[in-house]
């Protein structure tokens, strides 16, 4: 199966000294053209030893700090990124022509900020993120919902379900985030932002970027 890409491509005379605000606007382009989803991405992690995993997850935040989603730390995801905090980001806005493709390391978000996430999830899926011991192997979908009832009645008389400690947040802090315009004859838009160090004399300082284009 082919398909001829025939995107406008990306002017780079255009783009901003750092990522984020093409981020942002490639991001509202996918939710305005009414793409399903368009935070759902793509997360790659990997064991210490280099064995991948993938998965779809929503992203739930996005700053000049990096990428944030939720999950249970002791998921699969959860204790590949404890272990070896390298992780890579795709969004594949593929109706678009489109992807980026984020690479960096993992970090915890602080409790009060998983906390406030937290409150604003529908209570089902407070009460399903006490329920669900994820990635973990169960005898059927019957042990699912059994585990689902006692946590619902757990917390039947609980209006501020509490965050369980095995669950929350990590922002990806990226290195390199990869704007990927399909165009005709496969001679693809690849325009690649890299982070470069900021001297030690200059803390706080906002973090400077290069910008190199790629072959397709």
């Amino acid at each position: 199966m082919r398909r001829q890409y025939r995107g406008e491509g990306i002017d780079v005379g255009a783009m901003p000294p750092a990522p984020f605000p093409l981020f942002a606007g490639w991001f509202g382009e996918a939710a305005e053209a009414g793409l399903p989803e368009p935070n759902a991405m793509i997360v790659a992690t990997a064991t210490p030893d280099g064995r991948p995993s993938t998965r779809t997850v929503l992203l739930k935040d996005v700053d000049h700090d990096g990428f944030v989603f939720y999950t249970n730390y002791d998921s699969r995801k959860g204790t590949e990124l404890t272990a070896n905090p390298a992780v890579s980001l795709l969004f594949p806005w593929h109706a678009m022509r489109r992807q980026v493709i984020v690479t960096g390391c993992a970090e915890r978000v602080s409790r009060e900020q998983t906390a406030d996430y937290f409150r604003s999830r529908p209570r089902g899926s407070r009460i399903g993120a006490w329920a669900s011991e994820q990635s973990s192997v169960v005898p059927g979908r019957e042990h699912l919902e059994k585990r689902y009832a006692e946590a619902d009645a757990g917390f039947a008389d609980i209006d501020d379900i509490p965050v369980p400690r095995f669950w929350g947040g990590f922002r990806v802090v990226p290195d390199t985030i990869e704007f990927w315009q399909g165009r005709e004859n496969r001679m693809h838009d690849r325009l690649r932002y890299v982070r470069e160090a900021r001297p030690a004399s200059t803390p706080g300082a906002h973090t400077a970027w290069r910008v190199e284009r790629l072959s397709p």
